[in-house]
């Protein structure tokens, strides 16, 4: 299901948590179009903390520690890598407008990126939103292979340290149902959103910023999960 909005510039950083606490969420036609529009998927797909898995080959690149991961150290920069072009996806949903949202919700602590470096340049990485004991992935990107997905293992090890219960990819691919994404229904989503945004909110930071972790940190919190 979507819904135009006719009026983006009327859409606050305020506004769009609550619409995230409703199951829905902005994009836009392409980089070019300045109208929002509202979606809310009829399956939605989520990653499951305790069913996520890492396939032996990448465990080993993690281990490696051959990149190094950081947290909202680039915010800007890893939406700027989200909304370029890459292979085998020419266009992007991520315009101006959403760059401005979704970086006052930064400021406001409800959004954050994981970086991935290599040699000192920024090669991969994602963001996504955070309310309450849900983690909204938004989008990620890499220039380097298996650098978006170290992101995701260092993400889902932090989001279990912080106390998460839902991982929400909005959609699946066969990219991210290798890691254990499923569909459900909606009607399912908001069940298990309603509980996620519910009490006590989790704590993206549990693990702070200026203490990076290691990849065999990150497997290990993974693994007590499996």
């Amino acid at each position: 299901m979507t819904s135009r909005d006719s009026a983006a510039s009327e859409i606050t950083p305020e506004v769009l948590l609550r619409a995230y606490a409703c199951g829905i969420f902005p994009m836009a036609e392409s980089a070019d179009d300045p109208t929002l529009f509202w979606v809310e998927p009829e399956l939605r797909g989520v990653i499951p903390l305790d069913g996520f898995r890492v396939a032996s080959r990448l465990a080993r690149t993690v281990r490696s520690d051959a990149f190094s991961v950081t947290v909202d150290k680039a915010f800007k920069a890893v939406m700027a890598g989200c909304a370029a072009p890459q292979p085998g996806r020419d266009d992007t949903w991520i315009n101006k407008r959403i760059r401005e949202l979704y970086f006052g919700l930064h400021e406001m602590g409800h959004c954050h990126s994981v970086e991935v470096w290599q040699n000192g340049d920024l090669v991969g990485g994602l963001y996504g939103v955070s309310l309450g004991r849900a983690f909204f992935g938004e989008s990620m990107f890499h220039h380097a292979r298996d650098a978006s997905k170290v992101a995701l293992v260092h993400l889902v090890a932090r989001l279990i340290v912080g106390g998460f219960e839902l991982l929400d990819t909005q959609y699946v691919t066969e990219h991210l149902r290798s890691f254990g994404a499923v569909e459900i229904p909606r009607r399912r989503y908001r069940t298990l959103l309603d509980k996620a945004i519910a009490g006590e909110p989790a704590d993206f930071l549990r693990w702070p910023a200026d203490q990076p972790r290691s990849g065999e940190d990150a497997l290990a919190v993974i693994a007590s999960r499996a």
